[in-house]
């Protein structure tokens, strides 16, 4: 959570990064009706870089109020048209994609090189994906016989109330604005408090193209302003994105009004490596299904590592020698691999979980361990990369949500076993196998109990692709045409008796 601008050194203004004029609402840039504001950390500094308004209940009625009125006529524009909007926003977004990415390195700690620039990039792919796809807002005739028609229509829903959270926000963000408005809706939006300026930045672009209401962004803490946003009557579609605690908070909010909810919660991605790839290139899929370079701060991490007895130890040095040779610094610098965690609460959490570990008599450190308390990484939130190897999938290490870079391998040697442990979870986002037997792998890939599912790559989610979770990680699909219809579209049925 970010802190006031008094308990922050302030620092002069980073050179190609975004500046706040505000918040978003009804097409103007406001501050919050009470005037307070709070300010935005740099994790690798531990210093101020920018100060955005503190809003609360009054905001968002206000921005509630400018969406209603913006609904009736935007909802009208020909849905080609409005997807023709977002393409320009995709190009727009392009045209400055260095200072979206260094804002979002700036304010999350996620490398320039390997995190935010891709980032920042996707966002503009997401826009040009959701607005090629205003045509296909279609329904569909039943034939009910020669003199009746009957005929399905897709409509928006009406006003989204979005909340996203910091660790991809500019990304998620995307995935919220496009495709909702796109469908025809309009948003309000909070910005998660640790990261608000990229999502502000994208915010300024948009409203380049858009008419004002259409899109409304605010910036502020989630008992203030989230929680007046979930539970506002005229709030028709709440889209969320964050842990799984509080997207069941969000669901007990939608459950009052029967509004739909779709949301991307949390996981405990299992990777299985089978005994045939004892391989560099398998080594390098498990970094990246890791996110190591992005501190692990992502749900669809694969944080429990299951390698066969067969090469569990020659597999463990070999993943050794390649993290450890990974930079970790300045998030800015285009040396650097890896960034730091988002803030103070975050950080102690994660130095929390490894010292579980090491005092864990029969779990064995591999490599990584507790940050160190002197020197430059000692400046910020900087971790290490940790392995911690252990027989059971039942510890706490093994089954709670660190989202940080500490990973759990265990050893396995029967099929039907370590399928049974990877499903051994509340959680089902992603999941990764590794083979040569693609035959084998596919039948895991079946067996998991996953949402997203990947045999041999352990890369992110691409524009098309249907993306969302089982069981505690998620309900509905994003990054994808169904995911828009099925998350910001209704249906309605008419039919016509032609024999009148």
């Amino acid at each position: 959570m970010s802190t006031t601008a008094t308990q922050l050194k302030p620092q002069p203004t980073v050179p190609g990064t975004y500046q706040p004029k505000g918040m978003l609402i009804g097409g103007k840039w406001v501050g919050a009706a009470s005037g307070q504001r709070f300010a935005v950390e740099n994790p690798a500094k531990r210093t101020a870089v920018a100060e955005v308004p503190r809003s609360a209940a009054a905001d968002v009625e206000a921005a509630v109020a400018a969406a209603e009125k913006a609904f009736a006529t935007w909802k009208a524009v020909v849905p080609r048209e409005r997807g023709k909007l977002l393409l320009k926003i995709a190009e727009a977004i392009e045209a400055r994609v260095e200072e979206l990415a260094r804002t979002i390195a700036l304010e999350t700690g996620n490398a320039l090189r390997t995190q935010a620039r891709g980032e920042a990039k996707m966002t503009a792919d997401i826009f040009r994906y959701f607005g090629g796809l205003g045509s296909e807002l279609k329904g569909e005739t039943v034939p009910l016989g020669e003199h009746v028609l009957s005929y399905t229509r897709r409509e928006p829903i009406g006003i989204v109330g979005a909340i996203i959270p910091w660790n991809a926000p500019v990304m998620l963000g995307a995935l919220k604005i496009a495709p909702a408005l796109c469908a025809g809706n309009v948003m309000v939006m909070k910005a998660a408090e640790d990261a608000p300026l990229g999502v502000l930045m994208m915010a300024d672009i948009c409203q380049e193209f858009l008419p004002a209401g259409v899109l409304n962004v605010l910036t502020g803490f989630g008992q203030e302003c989230g929680g007046p946003l979930a539970n506002h009557p005229k709030i028709r579609k709440l889209s969320f994105t964050g842990s799984t605690e509080v997207g069941k908070v969000i669901m007990r909010a939608a459950a009052e009004r029967i509004v739909p909810v779709s949301l991307e919660l949390g996981g405990k991605s299992p990777s299985i490596v089978y005994p045939d790839v004892d391989e560099e290139w398998t080594v390098d899929g498990i970094i990246a299904a890791m996110r190591f370079t992005r501190q692990s701060q992502s749900c669809t991490a694969g944080s429990r590592l299951f390698l066969h007895e067969d090469i569990f130890d020659s597999f463990l040095n070999k993943l050794e020698k390649k993290t450890t040779g990974l930079k970790i610094g300045d998030p800015l610098e285009e040396a650097t691999d890896i960034g730091t965690i988002i803030n103070s609460k975050q950080y102690t959490k994660v130095c929390k979980y490894v010292q579980d570990g090491l005092d864990r008599s029969d779990a064995k450190l591999v490599f990584g361990g507790l940050p160190p308390k002197t020197g430059p990484l000692s400046e910020g939130y900087f971790t290490l990369p940790t392995v911690f190897a252990d027989r059971s999938n039942d510890w706490r290490l093994a089954r709670e949500e660190i989202f940080g870079p500490v990973l759990v391998a265990i050893r396995w040697s029967d099929e039907a076993e370590v399928i049974r442990m990877a499903n051994d979870s509340h959680y089902g986002l992603a999941a990764y196998v590794w083979t040569h037997d693609i035959g084998r792998g596919l039948r895991a890939a079946h067996a998991i109990e996953s949402g997203w599912v990947q045999v041999n790559q352990g890369g992110g989610q691409t524009p098309g692709m249907s993306y969302g979770g089982y069981k505690q990680s998620g309900i509905g699909r994003e990054f994808s045409l169904e995911g828009m219809l099925d998350s910001f579209t209704q249906r309605k049925s008419v039919t016509v008796n032609l024999a009148v």
